[in-house]
């Protein structure tokens, strides 16, 4: 997923988070809902927002999401640009795009 770093604030690129699917998988469908609990703000054709005291839960639910096997790595991992240094806790799921 893409991702960007704003005062302490990660963004994650509104068309890589998961879309929610009325009778959809019950992966996808429960990942949306896990990440959408922590957001700080998660509009429909916005960003989403995850404020860093939330970074740790963050890191841990896309660890457990990638290690269940059932996603992607591409929808689990957050991409962000070259320039940016990725902060400590979210180096495990974290690259640069």
């Amino acid at each position: 997923m893409r991702a960007r770093i704003e005062h302490d604030v990660v963004f994650l690129h509104h068309e890589d988070v998961p879309e929610y699917k009325k009778g959809g998988s019950v992966v996808r469908n429960s990942y949306f809902w896990a990440l959408r609990s922590i957001a700080a703000r998660s509009y429909r054709q916005r960003d989403w927002e995850y404020e860093s005291e939330v970074w740790l839960a963050l890191q841990r639910m896309l660890l457990s999401f990638t290690e269940s096997g059932y996603l992607g790595l591409r929808e689990t991992q957050l991409e962000f640009p070259v320039e940016v240094e990725i902060p400590a806790v979210l180096k495990p799921i974290a690259t640069w795009e």
